[in-house]
């Protein structure tokens, strides 16, 4: 498994990188029940490995959590998180998300996820979302 790409926050303490795909299509956004903590609802997402920039991160998260290909992405915000934390003792993140355009068959990675589906914005305040998505969905107005 492939080390995260880590830096240092202003504090001096360990920061990892992350990048996220808002996918939509006809008004549902694409998001799975992560089987791996942090638990919950999320996009597609995962860490920028060592040697990756974010947009070859994100195609990697992307077709492995999904199966889909990334046609376009633009990044919507670029955004250092001091309080968000992953399973591998760090509890700050650099994000990159993207929103992406994607095309193939839906296929979930079943190491990673519980589930895979389209859901609205009424559907995703349901949820229990991932503290990170739930506050890039808030960002959005989505939820």
């Amino acid at each position: 498994m492939a080390k995260p790409k880590e830096g240092k926050m202003g504090s001096g303490e360990r920061m990892h990188y992350s990048v996220g795909a808002l996918i939509e299509r006809d008004g549902k956004y694409l998001l799975i029940d992560r089987a791996v903590p942090p638990l919950g609802f999320a996009g597609v997402a995962g860490h920028v490995d060592e040697g990756e920039d974010a947009p070859q991160s994100l195609e990697r998260e992307v077709k492995e959590e999904s199966g889909l290909e990334i046609n376009n992405y633009k990044l919507l915000f670029e955004e250092e998180l001091d309080w968000n934390w992953c399973s591998k003792g760090v509890k700050s993140h650099y994000w990159y998300l993207f929103k992406c355009d994607v095309s193939g068959e839906l296929e979930r990675s079943k190491r990673e996820t519980k589930s895979i589906g389209w859901y609205n914005g009424e559907e995703i305040k349901k949820l229990n979302l991932e503290p990170v998505w739930e506050y890039w969905f808030k960002k959005l107005n989505i939820i």
